[in-house]
């Protein structure tokens, strides 16, 4: 409980982030992680009766079970700014139309993070993608290139929220910028797919709270009126 009551005061302290993403049909300039508070519930006192410190378990294993989905996912940046989007563009180097496998990000030596739990299978550097990273997160593969510096080898298991390297602007750059590429399934898909898929879990996880806060509120006000 002691470590459960530790989350607790470390989520209502805390902010929690949400993002906007770009889309290849809508192609707003930039979008960034907002930064919102959320009032998660307060913890409960667990009576001595063996009924109530059930019922206490079940809510605390409850809240519990919302803030590890919560931190299951994580965004690869603190702050998402697209420099440029997954598709067709015109190249930077020659300025003919070429397809562009992944998403850039405007970055100033930043801290990239592991997006879930995976397993690192590639560190290394070439001439076009300098130093880069790849991470397994069963049939994804997720890459992160351009880095000034590696903060974890090949064969090690990362966790969600992990920094796993810095940003820079190595390889084939015309500035700072962080290349995330996703593949499934050994093929090239829009990074947007995965960060979807953060949002909706840290939406859903932030929405069952409110709700599990809103609940308790409504059962608190009916206890006290029923036993005065």
């Amino acid at each position: 409980m002691k470590s459960l009551l530790t989350i607790f005061m470390l989520f209502q302290n805390c902010f929690c982030l949400q993002a906007q993403f770009y889309t290849v049909s809508k192609q707003p300039a930039s979008w960034k992680v907002q930064q919102i508070q959320q009032n998660l519930p307060e913890t409960e006192e667990v009576s001595k009766s063996d009924s109530s410190t059930k019922v206490g378990k079940s809510k605390a294993e409850g809240l519990d079970e919302r803030i590890q989905r919560y931190l299951s996912v994580s965004y690869p940046l603190d702050k998402l700014v697209v420099n440029s989007p997954y598709g067709w563009r015109h190249d930077p180097f020659t300025g003919k139309q070429k397809f562009h496998n992944g998403m850039d990000f405007h970055t100033r030596s930043n801290k990239v993070y592991a997006m879930m739990k995976g397993e690192v299978t590639k560190v290394g550097h070439d001439s076009r993608s300098g130093n880069y990273i790849t991470i397994r997160h069963g049939n994804y593969t997720v890459s992160y290139c351009h880095l000034s510096k590696a903060l974890v080898k090949k064969n090690t298991i990362v966790k969600p929220g992990e920094v796993v390297a810095i940003t820079g602007n190595t390889g084939k750059s015309t500035g700072e910028h962080l290349h995330l590429s996703v593949k499934y399934n050994d093929e090239f898909i829009n990074p947007n797919t995965l960060l979807d898929f953060i949002k909706e879990t840290r939406d859903k996880a932030i929405a069952d709270c409110s709700s599990h806060a809103a609940h308790n509120q409504t059962v608190d006000c009916h206890s006290a009126e029923s036993y005065p």
